[in-house]
């Protein structure tokens, strides 16, 4: 137990993460893992063996005869960075600017304008509600399982995608804004049409329901891994226990990593104790271990992923997958199996560094590669939630006096 401690408390230093570009419509996010301090610039700074003087000598020509004005000496130092750091050809091993380096964290904190709802597309094709708790949505009389119709007056409908519609109810915090709803009520069908202010979100990293129409089956899906995960897992499965789930799925799609040590807490909910993941360099091959006891080992399980999963979630669903916990279903999965350390730099902006790689427990590698469902689907060109109806139809032939 007292290695897996110290094992853990080493990985808060190591993280794997990247800036990963052009998932969906050109949008960028975070996938990997952060960590919750840096590595402390000066203590490497002894170490560096090349002066690059070459750098300087062009610099002088330049200050000599030049043309035109130059960008500032931060911008040419910036430049220089990340010209020696592209020369090494690792994607994840990039530069970033103080104000970038904010900005990761603004998005681990999960904090945006908006009005404060989970929007999915039902297997129908509908756009099911799913308000947060203390949501201006909610306040207004919308709640959960009403289904969107129209958004500022425009009807929605299957040929949306709904990436489009999720930044339609986001925006800027400030007096007056906010968006006009259109609103079918779940039990009545009653339509509902209600203004919603825009405010301040504070994103669950975890969210979870009793689905409808189902033999008990549950669906809990964790979008990141943040230092509220664990808890706020735990948090769900107590629920969805006290509510008779018969069965879960794990909805792991379109999640893009997070915090490590907050992952393996996660796994071990479901695995009861053994590997979760091996971060190997390029001297040592070293486990990480899953605690005994966790909340959800034996209740029948799936998990779904897609092109989005990536790093943390992958690492999760590898565990689980490898342990013979669970079956993969989607899509195969991004492919981040590096691990980075990060490094803060005297202005504030950080380098993130390649130091190893983790693998399955099954010792697999996934970096470049990813993981391939167990079962594998065509997404709906009209984002249909097949792989959901997939999951439960799965899942009720796993269930006692259910099966086929």
């Amino acid at each position: 137990m007292q290695h897996q401690i110290t094992v853990l408390q080493n990985y808060r230093r190591s993280i794997l993460s990247g800036l990963l570009v052009g998932l969906g419509a050109g949008a960028i996010f975070m996938a990997g893992f952060l960590l919750r301090g840096f590595v402390d610039v000066p203590q490497v700074a002894a170490a560096a063996t090349v002066s690059y003087g070459l750098v300087g000598e062009v610099q002088s020509l330049l200050d000599a005869h030049f043309l035109r004005e130059q960008p500032t000496e931060k911008a040419r130092e910036y430049a220089a960075v990340r010209g020696l750091i592209g020369s090494l050809n690792d994607r994840f091993t990039f530069f970033i600017e103080p104000i970038v380096a904010q900005s990761e964290s603004d998005v681990l904190a999960g904090t945006y304008g908006g009005v404060g709802v989970q929007i999915q597309r039902s297997e129908q094709g509908e756009f099911i509600l799913y308000p947060y708790p203390d949501s201006p949505v909610l306040e207004a009389g919308i709640a959960e399982g009403d289904i969107l119709v129209k958004v500022n007056g425009n009807p929605v409908d299957i040929s949306i995608q709904q990436d489009q519609i999720d930044q339609l109810l986001r925006g800027e915090v400030k007096d007056g804004s906010g968006v006009e709803l259109g609103v079918l009520k779940s039990e009545t069908r009653e339509p509902l049409s209600v203004f919603v202010p825009f405010a301040v979100i504070n994103v669950p990293s975890v969210t979870w329901r009793m689905l409808p129409d189902t033999n008990g089956l549950a669906y809990l899906q964790i979008s990141l891994f943040t230092s509220r995960t664990p808890e706020e897992l735990q948090t769900g499965l107590q629920q969805l226990a006290s509510e008779g789930a018969a069965g879960l799925i794990l909805d792991l799609r379109n999640n893009s990593g997070g915090l490590l040590h907050e992952s393996v807490k996660v796994a071990e909910q479901f695995l009861d104790g053994g590997v979760v993941v091996y971060e190997k360099t390029k001297t040592s091959e070293t486990p990480l271990t899953a605690d005994t006891g966790g909340a959800a080992t034996t209740i029948p399980l799936v998990v779904l992923v897609n092109q989005g999963t990536a790093s943390a979630a992958e690492l999760v669903a590898g565990a689980i997958r490898d342990r013979g916990r669970a079956i993969l279903i989607g899509q195969q999965t991004y492919g981040k199996g590096t691990v980075q350390q990060i490094f803060r730099l005297s202005d504030e902006s950080s380098i993130h560094i390649t130091a190893a790689e983790w693998l399955t427990p099954n010792r697999s590698h996934i970096d470049g590669t990813g993981l391939a469902p167990d079962i594998t689907m065509i997404p709906d060109l009209n984002g249909r939630d097949v792989e959901l109806g997939e999951a439960v139809r799965q899942l009720n032939a796993l269930l006692p006096n259910q099966g086929g």
